[in-house]
């Protein structure tokens, strides 16, 4: 049951939640708050494979993604998550930790609780004025605008990389961030839940740790829950940016082919080829104009 009871909200954002929560009352589901951002993605006209800076803007400045704060605090597994991110930086001792797009302030406010000692910073592009309300009352957690390079003794982003159209660009900026022997926990959804998880990232389901092992981090772990990954920072790496955007081709086209195999292998055949459509939407045009075309050379 979701409540909208102790949040900063203000008048129009509480009739906008109130009028989000009438559409699927307020026992919501993760499927019913997917369906609506999907919705409103749509309405705003936003597509996947081209980056509108306006549009997207729009998008994730909506009340669903104070909803979506709101649903993840009260969601038993979605705090679960968060829980477990922050019992994993606890045991590593960070003086100085860096919340990468957390803008609602749950996870810091976790990991203040079990480490009272450290600093937290907040960076997101759109913070919503809860989470910088909420957190007024912390002195050990601030939001920041520009987070230095090498200053933080660990960094955790959940659900981040999988909504950007160059992932790889932005990980290498993260990874900046931390100091040399420093963590990082992450957690990725590459995967087409919601209209939001851009095509292009998904091929990063297999290779992502790899690329992670060529910025400079190790693998350590899992997360108690086994949801987020544990890196170490064993070097400090100046990405060779011209092998790392050939190998991304490499992995984007091994997806696609995974994909199409898939697709053509009768497992679960309508899944996997919307997936390739997702991930590749020239795909079926360009074969049905092949198709197309060998009709009328055989005419």
């Amino acid at each position: 049951m979701i409540s909208l009871d102790n949040y900063w909200l203000s008048i129009d954002e509480r009739e906008a939640l109130e009028s989000l929560l009438a559409q699927v009352g307020h026992d919501m589901s993760l499927n019913d708050l997917y369906r609506m951002m999907d919705e409103i993605w749509f309405s705003y006209g936003c597509e996947s494979s081209c980056y509108d800076e306006k549009k997207y803007a729009q998008f994730y400045s909506h009340p669903i993604w104070l909803l979506n704060g709101i649903f993840v605090e009260q969601h038993r597994e979605s705090r679960a998550n968060r829980v477990a991110i922050a019992e994993a930086l606890r045991l590593t001792e960070s003086k100085t930790i860096l919340d990468f797009g957390g803008g609602f302030g749950t996870l810091a406010r976790l990991i203040t609780e079990l480490m009272p000692e450290s600093r937290i910073d907040i960076w997101d592009p759109f913070p919503p004025r809860h989470g910088i309300e909420v957190c007024k009352s912390i002195p050990n957690i601030q939001f920041i605008s520009s987070p230095q390079d090498e200053s933080y003794d660990a960094l955790t982003c959940t659900d981040v990389l999988e909504h950007v159209h160059d992932p790889l660009l932005l990980l290498a900026d993260m990874i900046a961030k931390v100091k040399l022997g420093g963590t990082l926990v992450i957690y990725n959804c590459f995967y087409p839940l919601i209209q939001c998880h851009l095509p292009c990232t998904f091929h990063f389901i297999r290779t992502f740790d790899e690329f992670c092992a060529m910025l400079g981090l190790d693998v350590v772990g899992k997360t108690s829950d086994d949801h987020a990954t544990i890196y170490k920072k064993v070097s400090s790496v100046v990405p060779d940016w011209a092998r790392l955007r050939k190998l991304e081709a490499q992995s984007r086209l091994a997806y696609r082919m995974e994909c199409w195999r898939k697709a053509n292998s009768g497992a679960s055949s309508l899944r996997y080829k919307l997936e390739l459509a997702r991930a590749s939407p020239l795909y079926y045009p360009e074969k049905c104009m092949t198709k197309l075309i060998n009709v009328f050379r055989s005419i």
